[in-house]
């Protein structure tokens, strides 16, 4: 799983001690592999060597990856199973590493033919002319991966091909592969080719990719062309959208040698590990804040006012996590406006204060049960809540947090929020009993900045407030008031 990110558009550019010609290919050793041929040695060599064979892909490791897999050694398509934003496309995406860093190919060729399998007569035909001294060129890996979102607006054109009316003027026939524009599909030949989000592809359209899967060729406005495509095709599905967009057709469900499922994270700390390594973080989110928006979009996928069927996407809790860190980037920056106290320039560090304004920033990112419109907010609200008293009995359960509780006695009060500097929150806190072991128990270190702190005491706060140990009031101004009993 992860966040989906664009291959890099970037062309590299091929080592000078490639072989040039296609004699120099031969007397290099080199043999020819099909694509599939080339992904099942590759990643047996990785699972030999131990090395990372899916880097970047978390939570999978024991279920989804193996079944991946056993479909690559196997040479079977496949189709990835699974709700949105579980990682579908980043894992296919991942398939191009499996790849030789570098394939021969005929240079100018549409269909990425190798020197010593060419495809279409034209090719056969330089090959046998120019014999060993026959120039060839390489391709890189990240030039052999495809990929076309299903749009119910795709045509046969975009993935197949279509005959080319200025080709047939210019007196070719219908018989010479040279009159097609080829689609995406075969210009893929010799790598990757994903669809995603098939069943959102129109059935007849899907209908063009049987030949693709099964027999290996290709059909163009019903001139079947003998060009024995190599690739390894993938495909991503929502369960959903077999009922609502569309489906994909029995035929073509058949020729899929796997269909695998997807899922969300299993535990918390998937969860967690998936946050930290795709949240571009602008700000310092602690780890217990962390945790607090990992709960939290666990408890929102699992909440019963929510649609199971629609999912919660990974991004919600990463996209939780940026909030949260904005919130905190735009209080360092408010604080250190003209007119503010000198001192010491606020660090953006975030405390769980902020991830209030993630409940309605976020809401469109999930698809409610019908009967719950209007209280959308108010549910993630709850469950906001519901996850920060979690993480502070999972932290903070056992410890005597009486010092705090005893900062507002007899009326006295603790103001905090967005626009509370972390100086003004500890000015009113003081030095408390018990907090240099609240700091360890959040791993905020023995020596933790004054944000750091602030963080920790705001967090105290508001885990008494929701274990009904201290009172808590919002104002006009949008102040947290802390004070009296819960």
């Amino acid at each position: 799983m992860g966040r989906v990110t664009a291959p890099n558009p970037v062309i590299p550019v091929p080592p000078a001690d490639l072989p040039g010609t296609l004699g120099a290919l031969r007397a290099a050793g080199h043999q020819y592999r099909t694509v599939k041929q080339e992904l099942r040695d590759n990643l047996l060599a990785r699972m030999r060597s131990g090395e990372t064979r899916f880097p970047g892909i978390v939570g999978y490791d024991d279920s989804v990856l193996p079944e991946v897999e056993r479909a690559l050694l196997a040479g079977h398509d496949m189709v990835l199973l699974g709700e949105r934003g579980q990682g579908k496309t980043r894992l296919i995406r991942s398939l191009g590493a499996l790849l030789d860093e570098w394939t021969p190919v005929l240079p100018g060729s549409v269909l990425n033919e190798h020197p010593m399998h060419p495809l279409t007569p034209a090719s056969r035909a330089q090959v046998t002319e120019a014999g060993d001294d026959l120039p060839i060129g390489w391709l890189h890996r990240s030039m052999r991966y495809g990929e076309k979102l299903a749009t119910p607006d795709t045509s046969v054109g975009d993935l197949i091909g279509d005959v080319d009316p200025i080709r047939i003027a210019q007196g070719r026939t219908l018989g010479d592969p040279e009159t097609i524009h080829f689609g995406l599909v075969p210009r893929t030949n010799r790598g990757i080719f994903a669809v995603n989000e098939l069943p959102d592809l129109a059935e007849r359209i899907q209908v063009a990719l049987l030949n693709v899967l099964e027999e290996r060729d290709i059909q163009v406005r019903g001139y079947q062309l003998r060009l024995p495509l190599d690739l390894l095709l993938v495909a991503s599905a929502n369960p959903e959208d077999y009922t609502n967009r569309g489906r994909i057709i029995t035929p073509l469900k058949d020729r899929f040698g796997a269909e695998i499922r997807t899922h969300y994270p299993v535990d918390l700390e998937l969860e967690l590990a998936l946050i930290r390594q795709e949240a571009d973080l602008v700000a310092d989110v602690p780890e217990h804040v962390l945790e607090v928006l990992a709960r939290f979009a666990r408890a929102v996928r699992e909440s019963p006012s929510v649609d199971p069927r629609s999912g919660v996407s990974a991004r919600f809790a990463i996209a939780a996590a940026e909030t949260v860190a904005g919130a905190a980037l735009r209080r360092a920056g408010l604080l250190a406006a003209p007119g503010t106290p000198e001192g010491r320039p606020e660090a953006a560090v975030a405390r769980v204060g902020d991830a209030v304004s993630v409940t309605s920033t976020l809401r469109g990112k999930v698809e409610f049960e019908s009967g719950e419109e209007g209280r959308e907010t108010e549910i993630l609200a709850h469950l906001l809540r519901t996850a920060t008293a979690e993480t502070f009995r999972a932290h903070l359960a056992g410890l005597d947090l009486s010092g705090f509780t005893a900062l507002v006695e007899d009326g006295a009060a603790i103001e905090t929020g967005e626009l509370v500097s972390a100086a003004e929150l500890l000015r009113q806190v003081g030095t408390v009993p018990g907090l240099a072991k609240v700091l360890d128990r959040l791993d905020l270190g023995d020596a933790p900045t004054s944000e750091e702190a602030a963080a920790a005491v705001e967090f105290v706060l508001e885990g008494l407030h929701l274990t009904r140990r201290l009172g808590k009031d919002v104002t006009d101004s949008g102040r947290t008031v802390y004070g009296g009993r819960g």
